[in-house]
This record gives structure tokens, C-alpha cells and sequence, in this order.
């Protein structure tokens, strides 16, 4: 897939002029506009929950009774190879229940996310290929162990441009400064404009969430006129030399920018959500994430990435029980709001939710009271944009050590998402260095049947 059309060939249809209408033009013109995907989409946008540090399955949505019964034992397969040496088993204190029509089990401790379990689809047989957190981080968001790579948010961009040329394609939220968290939302050697835009929602106010945000130095119509001029120096660079991508993409850039200053500041502030809404999702940053992400839905943002926390907050390998109950009432309250807002909005049918950690956590002991990392079976989930719901999928062995039963790697699930915005994965690619690249690398199979 390459742009559609570039900015020397737009100002050469018009005659080489700029005026404000002309600019206008162009703006509307830009490749950042709606593309057609391979085949009709089941979704037209997706909002990743991201658990960062890796919840336990067994925990929340994998009931495993077999766990409690020879807890403090170490049964074959317990000396499975992760990130550290682990003990015995270590019971769950948790109890699960059937919810919904669907009778799915889930957690005690996210009884609010159960009441929802018929519009979701728990995949139990995830699978990844490191222990480690980083190149773990890679794989889930960009299809490799290592960065530099286009992340998922980043292709997804590159196909489909933006329903909303007035805001990013793609937008990630993560609490405080995440510097070392940069390369988990790049667009690699794909054109810059498709890298996610980082926004720290510890503060509600558009402003701060957006650095220069607004001019106040400048008036709007001054701008116009510096963006007219910067476009004609920069399209005579371009005739000069041939064309540059990265020059392209930062010309792109400065536009979107530009037009962010007007719909930024409202669809970033969730403070113009009524009072009963936001007591809805509840409090917290991810709470308030949350709600940013339904707002960004509704404007047609294509991918938003909701980090829980800076760091790794569900890394527990010490305090696993207690932790989790913390994190977990945390969460619950506002993911339930989240699915249950954009189903009455009429949203959820053609926007993907997809809930989970770059791992899961080991059935054995670390520290007395934690849990290891453990790469070889977790669970996430799915709902709307296409999946059934009110199912499980694929199944761990009886202690949640490893997948066994329709095990779904990182390639497939991946695959799954692109089929699911209607792209072919094998068929999305992007030459650099020679080569066709895609997310899905060489591998990756579509879980069909959970789609609808």
C-alpha cells in the first residue's frame, strides 16, 4: 500500500498556489483521510486495555480447582522453564461464579467486568515467546522481541488513515513520563505521522495533557499564514530533491497539530462529560482513561491504548493477593462502565475492546506470597467489533502452566485484530530494506471461530 497522492502533486493540480482556501483544500486532501480496508470490517476501531507486568489468569477468568487442591506441592511440568525459580503451587483465594446467559466463570474479584461477560470472548490459550518483560512488550505491540518495529497501532493508522483528520489516528495514554515506553507505540520505518500520540491523563486539563496544545503567542490566522509559507519552502525542498518521506510525514504532522488546536481541547476533556458519567467509570487515571477512550471512539480515533500505570503495576512477585485485589478494584468499575457506555451509544458493535498483559503469571510460588512471569499460557479478552461473546476459547493444562487446547500465539492474535479491521495480514506490508515487512512476520493465523 503506498499514499495516495503527495503534497507536490496536489499544489501542481492547483497551479503551485497557496491561498487559504487552497491550504484548506489540501487539508482535507491529506492521506490521512479514510482508506479502504482488503474486505468489509467487522470493526472500525479498537481500544487496547493494557495491563503492563502481567496479570494471572488463574486469578480472574481461568478457574483452575485443581490449583487449590495440591497447592504446595510441585506436580511434573512445575519446573517449566520462566523467568526465575519458582516453588510449589499456590493456591487461589478467589472464588468463581457463572454469569450472564452464557454461564462464562469469572473472578470475585471483577464482579462488575461479569455482569458484561455475554459481550465478551475470553481467549485462555495465549501464548508468547519471552519471559522478559521488554522483548514480552515488543511481541504484544509489535509483532517481534526487539523495537523499531511498526507497532500495531502504527499499521493499523497506515491502512485505514483516520475517520477524523482533526485528531491522531492513534493515541496512547500512559500515566507520568514514560521515556522507556517510546518505542512501544513507534511507527518503525513506517511514515511518522502514523506514530502514537502520548498523552499523560494524570491531568484532566486538555492543556496539560497536550503540551502547545494552543498558540498563545500566535492567532490562528497567523498560523494559517506560517503554514502556507512553511508548506511552499518545503514543497520547492521537495521538487528539489525528489520527494522524502520523513519530510512528508512532518509536514503531516504540523497539520494535524494544527487542526487539533479547535477539536483537541474538546475531545480530550472528559470534564465535559455530565457528573453521573464520569461517577460511572469511577476515579483514578485509568478510570479517566477509560472515558478519554469511549470520547476518541466516538470521534473516530482508529487505536487508543489505555497503559494501567507507568512501570509494570501487575508485576507481583511479591504480595501477589493483596496486589491484585488493589489492582483489580481498580479496574473493574471502569472497564464495566466502558462496554456498557459504548453499547447503549450503539459503539460497541464496530469497536474491538481487547483486555490484557504482554504475559501471564506462574500457578507456582515466588517470594512466599508471588508469582512469576510465565510466557507459556495467559488469558486476555475480546468484545465487540465482531467477536462473539458470552464464550471462552482454548484452554490451559489443569494448573495453568501452559496453553494445550487451540493455543492462540501473538501472530495469531494479531491476524485475528487485522482480519478483524478487514485486512488480509499477509497482504498489509510495507517495503523497507529490501524486503516486505508485516505485523504478523512470517506466522500468525486468524482465530475464526470466534469472529461473527
Amino acid at each position: 500500500m503506498q499514499p495516495l497522492f503527495s503534497r507536490r502533486q496536489m499544489v501542481q493540480s492547483m497551479g503551485g498556489g497557496l491561498g487559504l482556501l487552497a491550504l484548506a483544500d489540501i487539508l482535507k486532501a491529506s492521506p490521512a483521510v479514510p482508506r479502504a480496508p482488503h474486505f468489509a470490517p467487522k470493526a472500525k476501531r479498537i481500544i487496547h486495555l493494557f495491563m503492563n507486568g502481567g496479570p494471572f489468569h488463574g486469578d480472574l477468568f481461568d478457574p483452575k480447582p485443581l490449583l487449590n487442591k495440591h497447592a504446595g506441592t510441585k506436580p511434573p511440568g512445575a519446573d517449566l522453564r520462566t523467568e526465575r525459580p519458582t516453588g510449589n503451587l499456590m493456591a487461589v483465594p478467589f472464588k468463581f461464579s457463572k454469569h450472564g446467559q452464557s454461564g462464562v466463570e469469572v473472578s470475585e474479584l471483577l464482579p462488575q467486568t461479569a455482569a458484561c461477560v455475554d459481550d465478551i470472548c475470553v481467549l485462555r490459550s495465549l501464548h508468547t515467546d519471552n519471559p522478559n518483560h521488554g522483548p514480552a512488550l515488543f511481541m504484544m505491540n509489535n509483532g517481534t522481541l526487539t523495537p523499531n518495529r511498526p507497532t500495531l497501532g502504527a499499521w493499523l493508522s497506515y491502512g485505514l488513515g483516520t475517520e477524523n483528520a482533526n485528531l491522531p489516528s492513534f493515541v496512547v495514554c500512559c500515566p507520568g513520563r514514560p521515556v522507556r515506553f517510546a518505542e512501544l507505540w513507534s511507527s518503525g520505518f513506517l511514515p511518522g505521522e502514523h506514530q502514537g500520540m502520548y498523552v499523560n491523563h494524570t491531568n484532566l486539563d486538555p492543556k496539560q495533557m497536550i503540551p502547545f496544545l494552543n498558540n498563545a503567542k500566535v492567532k490562528p490566522d497567523e498560523q494559517r499564514r506560517q503554514l502556507e509559507l512553511m508548506r511552499q519552502l518545503n514543497d520547492q525542498h521537495q521538487a528539489e530533491r525528489g520527494g522524502d518521506p520523513n519530510l512528508e510525514a512532518r509536514i503531516r504532522s504540523m497539520e494535524t497539530a494544527y487542526r487539533m488546536q479547535i477539536e483537541a481541547s474538546d475531545a480530550f476533556d472528559i470534564n465535559h462529560e455530565p457528573v453521573k458519567v464520569r461517577d460511572r467509570y469511577g476515579k483514578g487515571h485509568f478510570a479517566n482513561g477509560c472515558l478519554l477512550a469511549r470520547r476518541l471512539a466516538e470521534r473516530g480515533v482508529r487505536f487508543t491504548q489505555i497503559y494501567y500505570g507507568n512501570g509494570q503495576p501487575w508485576d507481583t512477585h511479591s504480595n501477589h493477593t493483596a496486589a491484585t485485589r488493589t489492582l483489580c478494584k481498580d479496574i473493574d468499575q471502569p472497564i464495566a462502565a466502558l462496554l456498557t457506555d459504548l453499547k447503549q451509544r450503539g459503539l460497541l458493535d464496530e469497536t474491538l475492546v481487547l483486555w490484557g498483559g504482554e504475559f501471564g503469571r506462574t500457578p507456582t510460588t515466588e517470594n512466599a506470597d508471588g508469582r512469576d512471569h510465565n510466557p507459556w499460557g495467559f488469558t486476555m479478552w475480546m468484545a465487540g467489533g465482531g467477536v462473539k461473546g458470552g464464550m471462552t476459547y482454548g484452554e490451559t493444562d489443569e494448573f495453568g502452566f501452559r496453553s494445550v487446547t487451540d493455543k492462540v500465539h501473538i501472530h495469531d492474535l494479531h491476524a485475528t485484530i487485522l482480519h478483524l479491521m478487514g485486512f488480509d495480514h499477509e497482504k498489509l506490508t510495507y517495503r523497507h530494506g529490501g524486503r516486505d515487512y508485516r505485523l504478523t512476520d512470517v506466522s500468525g493465523e486468524v482465530v475464526k471461530k470466534i469472529i461473527r
